[in-house]
């Protein structure tokens, strides 16, 4: 077991064996039809597998209650955060930059995730999942996916700091820290393809914070800095100061193109910080770019909007067999995470499939 596979078994232990085991027990692989295994083990390394995703899952149209999306079984699911001096703190919206539209509950115990009431900040929804982890212990690790719609602020308070520490005030120990993928290696990059993940069960009852850059912010002709740059400087300075400990997520490389993305960045010494890659299906599918690139690499691929993949399915309600059929295509084109609105289909969401 490498250096990220002892830190997450000894969090594993502090959970509970029982419930590892358990967890793991749960995540039984069934292999695409067609289809390599990617690992031939019971208990593959993270990045050896493919599971899915639910698009803005945090909506009252997809779930009633963000509890009702943590055990609908996906394996990702998106929360869209707003940050802007209009409104107060971190605000967890779709299309109102001012507020809070959300199914957060800001619960205390998990008695409360389904009886207090909605429209939390981003502090309410970390409440939920930390309520939901104390009821679930050895839960399977759950990314969650988090658009920062129009960037950070770091003026007003909520910067790539802040947001750590937020993140480590609610959920501590249930996190998957940067540091904990590292060991002692340099980087991220060097970490994962040296060692590469640990296996599922090892990471049972965690999080894992990807960020992404906000459509409003890459809209802003002013904004300059996106999410993606800005908190892979931060890891970066962390690291160089021997402080990467504090931080508490992964930026990603935002959008399908072909080679190594992270050459857009003209600061190299951020390049190392992205072991997240994101982007729509369809292009990496339809585009000629090789995915197994990233497979090779032990990187983590998010393909989204899987349902418009040739020839398209419904992006909501897809037969049980058209959805199945789609994850596991994605799995051989080398996808970590395909995602898409189908919350009616907890079967399809709680898929974990070789990758590769």
């Amino acid at each position: 077991m490498g250096h990220l596979g002892r830190a997450a078994g000894d969090r594993a232990r502090r959970t509970g064996t029982v419930a590892v085991v358990a967890a793991a027990a749960a995540l039984c692989l069934a292999a695409p039809a067609g289809a390599a295994p990617a690992d031939t083990t019971d208990d593959p390394p993270y990045s050896a597998t493919t599971a899915v995703g639910v698009h803005n899952a945090y909506e009252k149209d997809k779930y009633p209650y963000f509890a009702d999306a943590l055990d609908s079984g996906a394996s990702l699911l998106e929360l869209d955060v707003w940050t802007n001096a209009f409104g107060s703190g971190w605000r967890v919206s779709h299309s109102n930059p001012f507020g809070n539209n959300n199914n957060c509950a800001n619960a205390g115990s998990a008695a409360d995730l389904r009886t207090n009431s909605r429209n939390q900040s981003l502090a309410g929804c970390l409440a939920d999942l930390k309520a939901w982890h104390d009821a679930h212990p050895g839960h399977r690790p759950i990314v969650i996916k988090t658009e920062l719609k129009d960037g950070f602020n770091g003026k007003g308070g909520r910067g790539p700091a802040e947001l750590d520490a937020l993140l480590t005030s609610t959920l501590g120990d249930a996190l998957l820290r940067p540091a904990d993928v590292t060991g002692g290696h340099a980087t991220l990059d060097e970490a994962v393809r040296a060692d590469g993940w640990p296996a599922r069960s090892a990471l049972a009852g965690t999080f894992v914070f990807e960020l992404i850059p906000g459509t409003v912010e890459q809209n802003n002709p002013l904004d300059h800095l996106w999410t993606d740059r800005e908190y892979a400087t931060h890891l970066r300075d962390l690291a160089a100061a021997g402080n990467l400990k504090q931080a508490a997520a992964f930026p990603a490389v935002l959008n399908a193109t072909a080679g190594d993305p992270r050459t857009r960045y003209t600061d190299a010494a951020i390049r190392p910080w992205f072991v997240f890659f994101d982007g729509d299906a369809s292009t990496y599918v339809s585009s000629g770019i090789d995915t197994a690139w990233y497979d090779d690499r032990h990187y983590l691929l998010i393909m989204t909007d899987a349902q418009s993949v040739p020839p398209a399915i419904d992006g909501t309600h897809p037969t049980e067999e058209q959805a199945k059929a789609r994850v596991a295509e994605l799995a051989t084109r080398h996808a970590s995470f395909a995602t898409a609105d189908w919350y009616p289909l907890p079967s399809v969401l709680s898929s974990v499939l070789p990758r590769g």
